[in-house]
């Protein structure tokens, strides 16, 4: 679901429970990881990082296709809660599906909210179990490009290629050490990346999305952690998003794609045009 405020014409779209009437707060709490990066790694170092966290979607395409866990957390009230998802994801096709359970307005995982069901594909984005008026059958489709995020926030998880995409602008990389992920060996990386760079080195498929983001964020620079495993795909990323508009000002939004099972099978049929719904979709408010 779409919530959206206008500043000179411009809409910045942010994530909020689907359908449910409860708005998800944004962080209000400052957007950069715990601990401090390490700023003693040589020039040639950082480059040769930066290097291996801008070929990480590449790597990823390679790798075909994956099992996928979200999460986007947010704050209202000095209350942390999170968007969960889980499901799998096509590389070669850039598409993906992900049951997306919502928090309910206590805070409680899902509080017996019905699971919303998203198809992600090019240019696209597929909702079922929407609420708000849609019927239980049927699908919303979402433009991404029109959104002013690109969907990178929008849909309560962010499109795993297009976080990896997303990474195509790292800069000012440093590398944290090795460690253990769910049993395997990754690199960890801290630093940011640029929207506007990434947009440019960003496959087609991709592109659209993250030039439409460029207009719904604080700054093009988002802050990241990536960690890699030694066939350098991506094995988890969190970012940091900050809104240009909204409130209050400067809200922040922490993004976390977990990906692993790479090369399972990802079956994803696209909604038939007759299950898609065309009538008005209702705000919370309404």
């Amino acid at each position: 679901m779409v919530v959206q405020d206008r500043r000179g014409g411009g809409a910045a779209a942010v994530a909020v429970a689907c359908g449910t009437g409860l708005a998800v707060g944004l962080l209000t709490t400052g957007c950069s990881p715990d601990g401090a990066a390490a700023d003693d790694q040589e020039p040639s170092g950082r480059a040769a990082a930066a290097a291996e966290v801008r070929n990480s979607a590449a790597a990823l395409l390679r790798a075909g296709s994956a099992r996928v866990l979200t999460s986007m957390e947010t704050v209202s009230g000095g209350t942390r809660v999170a968007i969960r998802g889980s499901g799998g994801y096509d590389f070669a096709t850039s598409t993906g599906r992900l049951r997306v359970v919502l928090p309910d307005p206590a805070g409680r995982p899902s509080g017996g909210r019905q699971p919303i069901t998203e198809i992600l594909a090019p240019g696209a984005l597929f909702m079922k179990n929407r609420g708000a008026g849609v019927p239980a059958d049927k699908w919303v489709r979402v433009d991404t490009a029109a959104l002013s995020d690109g969907n990178l926030v929008t849909g309560g998880a962010t499109d795993p290629l297009a976080a990896a995409e997303l990474l195509r602008g790292a800069r000012e990389v440093t590398y944290q050490g090795e460690e253990r992920l769910d049993g395997v060996l990754v690199r960890h990386y801290r630093g940011t990346t640029d929207i506007g760079t990434a947009a440019g080195a960003a496959s087609p498929r991709t592109r659209p999305a993250l030039v439409a983001a460029e207009q719904g964020f604080t700054t093009d620079a988002v802050l990241f952690e990536a960690y890699l495993d030694e066939d350098g795909r991506l094995r988890k990323v969190r970012q940091w998003f900050r809104f240009a508009n909204g409130a209050p000002k400067g809200a922040s939004v922490i993004s976390t794609t977990e990906l692993s099972d790479f090369g399972t099978k990802v079956a994803v049929r696209l909604p038939d045009e007759q299950d898609i719904y065309a009538g008005k979709i209702a705000s919370p408010a309404q």
